[in-house]
């Protein structure tokens, strides 16, 4: 490759009908200055494509990092998914055994309650009939006694009979208004 410097040092031969130096110097002149800025030119577009290719591989590097990162963050969110997921079961199957165990204790609770009612029943049926046999044996001793103590007042009434005192038809007006009157005070009962 031709250099500035090399253009600056050629030396052409002369001849007689040949170019003006000045202007072939001039010429070479402006040559060298036009090389010496493309080749400077040449070198700072070397420098940026350089630079930029550095700026290149960095974002790559970066583009592949976000990708992995990306990557990761979709395999945390199956993980957390499939996470979520199994704390649903399991949550949903803690609330199937606590409603089990409610609806048993409920029913074991109905059953207690059922067992009381009928021995309440069975209770009540047992004082009714105790009662009913104590009312009834007390009112056979009530008859009992009744009946001794009448017993012994009609044959008090009925001695006037036997000894030729009183007449049945006396007796009749007299029993009725005497028993009505001692039943009223109470006496002789």
């Amino acid at each position: 490759m031709i250099t500035p410097l090399d253009i600056q040092n050629k030396e052409f031969a002369k001849a007689v009908r040949g170019y003006k130096e000045e202007d072939v110097d001039g010429f070479l002149d402006l040559l060298t200055l036009d090389l010496e800025k493309m080749l400077e030119e040449n070198r700072r577009l070397k420098d940026q494509v350089k630079s930029l290719n550095s700026e290149v591989e960095r974002y790559r590097n970066s583009e592949n990092a976000v990708l992995e990162t990306l990557e990761a963050a979709k395999a945390l969110m199956g993980d957390i998914s499939v996470s979520a997921e199994k704390r649903a079961e399991i949550l949903l199957k803690n609330a199937e055994l606590d409603a089990e165990l409610i609806q048993r204790e409920a029913k074991e609770s109905v059953e207690r309650l059922n067992e009381e009612m009928v021995s309440m029943k069975n209770r009540l049926n047992i004082f009714r009939t105790r009662y009913r046999s104590l009312l009834e044996s007390e009112l056979e001793k009530f008859d009992n006694l009744s009946a001794e103590l009448f017993a012994d007042k009609v044959i008090e009434e009925l001695k006037p009979y036997t000894d030729g005192k009183m007449t049945v038809a006396e007796h009749k007006s007299s029993f009725g208004k005497e028993t009505i009157t001692n039943l009223r005070k109470g006496e002789g009962v």
